[in-house]
């Protein structure tokens, strides 16, 4: 067998070095998958555990998804990074039914309806109406909100990023602290 030169030993250093790192970073992209500290499992709900992050927001992604859990996203993420980062939709999956560029807000559940079934409205649901995806048509249908306080409901869940919860409301020119009470069996966040 021929002698290798020095030159030679050192690109075939190099090689086995770039491969090495290109190898430890494929494993860790596939053990990235799932956020850590979360079951994206229904089957091991033992293991769930919330550690804080400061600017992210946790959203549980169901429905007509490939990988249906709880994720850990960067503040400011919208709907559409949360369904992708739940595996992508399916192919039964029905997303002219939802917001694709709604952001996420803390504690929010994104369901991604399955074409040909019902998105929940007020009219078919027994219970709360989510703040975060109801439509104007959906909110009017409360007692207690018209189709203008529908709208300014729609325009604050815009400008500020969604609602995390049901008390934001009362921000809203219309609703008062009456109308809050009545409203809290009727919302969610």
């Amino acid at each position: 067998m021929p002698e290798l030169s020095r030159t030679q030993v050192a690109v075939y250093g190099a090689i086995a070095v770039a491969l090495l790192f290109i190898g430890a970073r494929a494993v860790r992209g596939e053990a990235g998958e799932a956020e850590p500290g979360y079951s994206t499992s229904n089957e091991d709900e033992s293991s769930f555990s919330v550690e804080e992050a400061g600017t992210d927001v946790v959203v549980d992604v169901t429905g007509a998804v490939r990988k249906p859990g709880v994720y850990r996203m960067p503040a400011g993420s919208r709907v559409n990074d949360a369904v992708k980062r739940a595996g992508g939709s399916t192919s039964k999956a029905s997303l002219d039914s939802i917001n694709l560029a709604a952001r996420l807000a803390d504690g929010q559940q994104v369901v991604v309806p399955e074409e040909g079934s019902s998105v929940p409205s007020a009219e078919t649901e027994d219970g709360p109406i989510s703040l975060s995806t109801a439509t104007a048509a959906e909110l009017d249908t409360i007692d207690g909100i018209g189709p203008v306080t529908a709208e300014g409901i729609i325009d604050f869940r815009e400008e500020h990023g969604g609602l995390s919860s049901v008390d934001q409301l009362d921000q809203i020119s219309g609703i008062g602290p009456a109308t809050m009470e009545a409203l809290r069996e009727r919302l969610q966040p």
